[in-house]
Parts: structure tokens; sequence; C-alpha cells
């Protein structure tokens, strides 16, 4: 390779690679947007039967959040927009032990995840937001 070429590539490799980089970090949707009901499909499996629970976020308060999942309290609540993408995480608990949910806000959807050590699963789930009261399966 000749000296020309190797300079045109040290100069323009790192340039193709930084120009993703030109307008820094893209924003996240605000915290706030969080707020609201959603509709969350738990189903087990990609083909089963869709079953429906809700997550209320009731208010958010600074990078902490109140509100319910699957009827049950949510505790430990974190939102994260540090990284261009606004993230949550929080538990719940029940008989059984402590389930660890997270997920991402992807404008009216989530995509989240649930994990409990005492019943030995790791929930693969998703979400919209609830335009009007969602059917809730019992």
């Amino acid at each position: 390779m000749t000296t020309s070429r190797r300079k045109f590539g040290n100069v323009l490799l790192p340039a193709l690679f930084c120009a993703s980089c030109a307008g820094g970090p893209r924003s996240a949707p605000a915290p706030a947007s969080l707020v609201g009901t959603w509709r969350v499909d738990l189903r087990p499996t990609p083909n089963a039967k869709p079953y429906f629970k809700e997550f209320v976020v009731e208010r958010v308060d600074g990078k902490g959040f109140t509100g319910t999942f699957y009827g049950t309290p949510i505790e430990n609540a974190q939102v994260n927009a540090d990284w261009g993408r606004l993230r949550f995480a929080f538990t719940t608990s029940d008989g059984s032990g402590t389930y660890h949910t997270s997920g991402e806000v992807l404008g009216d959807r989530l995509n989240g995840t649930t994990h409990s050590i005492g019943r030995r699963f790791l929930a693969v789930w998703r979400a919209e937001r609830a335009a009007r009261p969602a059917h809730i399966t019992k």
C-alpha cells in the first residue's frame, strides 16, 4: 500500500466512524412519557394466546416512579434516559419471591422482561399504551 493510500485510510476511516457521533447522543423521550396505563401481553411463548395485565405508572419523580404491575405495587423503581433511550426497572413481589422487571419505551409501546428467581423464569413481554380500559384476563 502506498503512503498516500495509508494516510487517506487513516483519515477517512475514523471520519466515517465518527459521522454517526457528529450530533452527539440522540435525546430520549421525557421520563414523564412513561406515565399512564399500559396493556402488557404476558403470554409465556410467542405462539400462546395473549394474556393481558396492566402496568400503571402513576407518577415519575426525578429518576423514580410509582405505580402497579400485574396489580402489585411497584418498588425500587428507576428510570434512565441518559443513553438516548428511556429505560426503566423495578421490582414487585409475592409469596414466591421478588420479580425483577425492566424495559424500554418505544413511543406508545414498551418492550420488557421480568425475571423471577423463585419461580425460575424469564418472561419476555410487550405492551401498548391503553387508549381505553383494557380487557384484563383474570
